[in-house]
């Protein structure tokens, strides 16, 4: 074959072992890769409802077609696992070099199954695995884990995954870094990892997969490379940190956890203000023409003092706009606290913001936060509630089941308050602006996730598209192409900003895919592959108990604002959306995918998986 290694490194920790296991052309045609392959294995190889922190749950890290040449945008992977915090299917991606160097080692995918009796870190250089002892790095943060391990190493180009403190306690919003600046940040891949005990990966190739146009492909490649890089120049100076005030002024900002309508200080946490305050330089993943992280240096006030990956827009619209705080040192303490421990920020933000809302009503005081007024907009206080929720310790404990069981702990009030899908909190961006993403995040696979459809105005001309959803009508049939699409970029490995700004298309995909892979597919056949992708997805979510009572909008969804651009906006009438959605699946009237779509997208073998 060409374009894969057909080679999956399949690694028992119980019995310290590994094996190379061969997996034919014809899944890789069927699942291209990344995301739904690891859907394929969890769906095959683990029980029903299997507790993610449990020795039977597994981790695959995976990756597909974009790597086989320096592709822009092929520093992407994916982790799939059962996620803690939702306890269904979890799909998180970063980026790094992790990608890139896993397809030069040889291989296609990672499965790590069982339990090691004692920390152990892997490292992997073309066809030479090794398990060995990581005691010396259990209990160090997520960024001296990652340092201390590549000094370790014989190599400095070796690619690191790794764990923080978090990760090893199995907090539910762990995260896997890679590289020092990328993370896997949603939904607790990172727990799943320390619950077996496993701190870090390293891995390192040399290999070149066959492709069937080699030339082709890595000339193409190079065209847009270049290409990309001038169409980035500008967005390349800000990465996503000019979003706060863009947003704001069009009613995307979470504010004051989703109740607030107006602000006026979002230009205090973007840039310009930021690149000045925090004194940036754009950092890139492998083969990236753009370089949305942030590295930043803030020396004043000292007590905020930090260098190291900043925050980005999700981190800035949570914890700037959500907790209505401009004060920009204390985020980027505050993302710094969490990057090293090893947690996700978009759900710290979402988490504090809550607390914030619960104390101004009363439902909590200072007798549960510990002397702590949660005063929105504090800096102090942002700081302080991360350090505890990081840790899980005083009113972070709270949090140990996530938001909705925060909520049912505080009071059947809060309950009401809390802006979440399927345990899993929304990220920074408003249905009641975008009147797609409301559909997106109540069906999404992983939970509120704005990933899994690019519901902010991206569209796809080659499937028909001529714009963004602007009816309640129109919203079904634009979210579903959306989550194909996204499901797609998930299982080809490539990066979604790649898509994004530059704009990738889908007709560039497909050329570098077929003249990689040699199988003439067209535009049809890539979204028809999403489609089956996110089917494998939802069949888990269904194994699992999801249905459509879980496919919902939180009670805020539903109130328009009173003041603001987004005034008298809401992302209804959801049930009938909701129906249109299902019927354009193919799935019955509870959500659950029929027989039909199951033969349709030609997954005949997995029948016996409906209820």
């Amino acid at each position: 074959m060409y374009g894969y290694w057909g080679k999956v490194l399949r690694i028992n920790l119980s019995k310290q072992s590994y094996q190379v296991e061969d997996v034919p052309e014809e899944v890789w045609k069927k699942f291209v890769g990344g995301s739904a392959f690891g859907a394929k294995m969890l769906l095959e190889e683990t029980p029903p409802k299997v507790d993610p922190l449990s020795e039977e749950n597994k981790i695959v890290f995976a990756i597909g077609i974009w790597q086989s040449a320096k592709n822009p945008g092929s520093g992407k992977w994916s982790v799939v696992t059962k996620s803690p915090l939702t306890k269904t299917f979890l799909d998180s991606s970063a980026g790094g070099n992790f990608g890139y160097d896993l397809k030069k080692a040889g291989y296609d995918a990672i499965i790590i199954e069982g339990k090691s009796p004692s920390p152990v870190k892997i490292t992997i250089n073309n066809k030479q695995v090794k398990i060995e002892d990581a005691s010396s790095l259990w209990g160090k943060d997520a960024m001296e884990t990652h340092n201390n391990f590549k000094a370790s190493l014989d190599d400095k180009r070796y690619s690191i995954v790794y764990i923080g403190p978090a990760g090893e306690m199995g907090h539910p919003i762990a995260c896997i870094g890679c590289d020092g600046h990328s993370v896997a940040g949603r939904g607790g891949a990172g727990a799943v990892m320390g619950s077996k005990n496993l701190k870090a990966i390293a891995i390192l190739g040399s290999k070149e997969v066959p492709l069937y146009e080699p030339e082709k492909v890595k000339s193409r490649a190079l065209e847009l490379m270049r290409e990309f890089t001038k169409r980035s120049a500008e967005k390349r100076k800000t990465g996503t940190t000019s979003a706060p005030a863009t947003f704001e002024k069009v009613g995307n900002l979470p504010l004051k956890y989703w109740v607030g309508e107006t602000w006026g200080l979002s230009e205090k946490i973007s840039t310009p203000y930021y690149n000045e305050i925090l004194h940036t330089k754009p950092t890139f993943c492998a083969n990236c023409p753009y370089g949305c992280h942030r590295h930043i240096k803030l020396e004043e006030p000292v007590e905020y003092a930090v260098e190291g990956p900043g925050p980005e827009y999700e981190t800035l619209g949570l914890m700037g706009g959500a907790f209505l705080c401009a004060d920009l040192p204390a985020i980027a303490k505050a993302n710094d606290i969490c990057n090293r421990m090893g947690i996700d920020t978009i759900s710290t933000g979402a988490w504090f913001s809550f607390l914030a809302e619960c104390y101004e009503k009363k439902l909590i005081n200072e007798k549960n936060t510990e002397g702590i007024a949660v005063n929105w907009g504090d800096g102090r206080v942002l700081v302080q509630l991360t350090e505890k929720i990081a840790k899980l310790e005083g009113i972070g404990a709270y949090f140990k089941e996530g938001i909705v069981g925060a909520a049912k702990r505080i009071s059947p009030m809060a309950e009401d308050l809390i802006v979440h899908v399927k345990n899993l909190d929304y990220p920074a961006h408003d249905p009641r602006c975008h009147i797609a993403a409301g559909l997106n995040y109540a069906t999404g696979t992983r939970g509120a996730c704005h990933e899994r459809a690019d519901a902010q105005g991206f569209f796809y001309p080659e499937l028909g598209m001529k714009g963004p959803a602007t009816t309640m009508e129109e919203v079904p049939e634009y979210v579903v192409h959306q989550q194909n699409i996204s499901s797609l970029a998930n299982s080809l490995s490539v990066c979604k900003f790649i898509l994004r700004v530059p704009k990738l298309s889908l007709t560039e995909i497909l050329e570098i895919l077929n003249a990689a892979t040699g199988w003439n597919w067209t535009i049809q056949d890539l979204e028809k592959a999403g489609a089956r992708g996110f089917l494998v997805e939802r069949l888990i979510n269904v194994r699992d108990g999801i249905s459509r009572k879980d496919d919902i909008l939180p009670k805020k969804m539903t109130v328009p604002a009173q003041s603001g651009p987004r005034k008298g906006r809401v992302p209804m009438p959801h049930d009938k959306a909701l129906d249109e959605y299902y019927n354009l699946r193919k799935w019955n009237e509870n959500g659950i995918p029929t027989q039909e779509a199951l033969k349709e997208a030609n997954l005949e073998e997995y029948l016996d998986f409906l209820p």
